[in-house]
């Protein structure tokens, strides 16, 4: 608290220790001594049941202004599934899960305009200037990051699958955010 009485300052949000994977831990004999909660598929298998993936909603399928498809219901099927080979499609937020299908596909859409129309503009007095398009785009590239990391987090910490080779070349997710678009 502050001289004059206010609230300010304080832990910045993300600052500190990032936690360790649950592998990790469980590789290094839990030293903490703290109960681990474990996402373990094997030992419950033939008590488990499938789970159905929550219905999209209509806003992700609506169709855009100038005619063309918005990808958000596609990446928001292929995030679900990617989620549940891990084992962590219920600790996930749906509302997380369905903001970065949207920022993915605000991404490509931006994309396919700076396809169509070039990175550059004529302003009014007739000199260049960057096209807006370029400016979203960077926007939704760092929100999709930050909310891949959020969900990359919960997996990490809850699977008991290693997770090191998230990087498959054949996941569709993936190569978008670590493509050089």
């Amino acid at each position: 608290m502050a001289k004059d009485g206010t609230n300010r300052g304080g832990f910045r949000v993300g600052a500190g220790r990032k936690p360790k994977a649950i592998t990790e831990k469980i590789e290094s004999g839990n030293p903490g001594g703290r109960p681990l909660t474990v996402v373990s598929l094997d030992s419950q298998a033939s008590e488990l049941q499938g789970e159905d993936m929550p219905p999209v909603r209509e806003y992700m399928k609506s169709k855009q202004k100038d005619g063309s498809v918005l990808y958000a219901e596609e990446i928001y099927n292929e995030t679900w599934e990617w989620l549940k080979k891990y084992g962590c499609e219920h600790l996930v937020l749906q509302e997380i899960l369905e903001h970065f299908s949207m920022t993915c596909a605000r991404l490509i859409h931006c994309e396919e305009a700076i396809s169509e129309y070039g990175y550059l503009m004529k302003k009014a007095n007739g000199s260049p200037a960057t096209s807006p398009y370029v400016t979203m785009s960077h926007e939704y590239r760092k929100q999709a990051n930050q909310l891949y990391y959020q969900i990359y987090q919960v997996i990490k910490e809850n699977s008991s699958v290693e997770v090191n080779n998230l990087t498959s070349t054949n996941d569709v997710m993936e190569q978008l955010l670590r493509s050089k678009l």
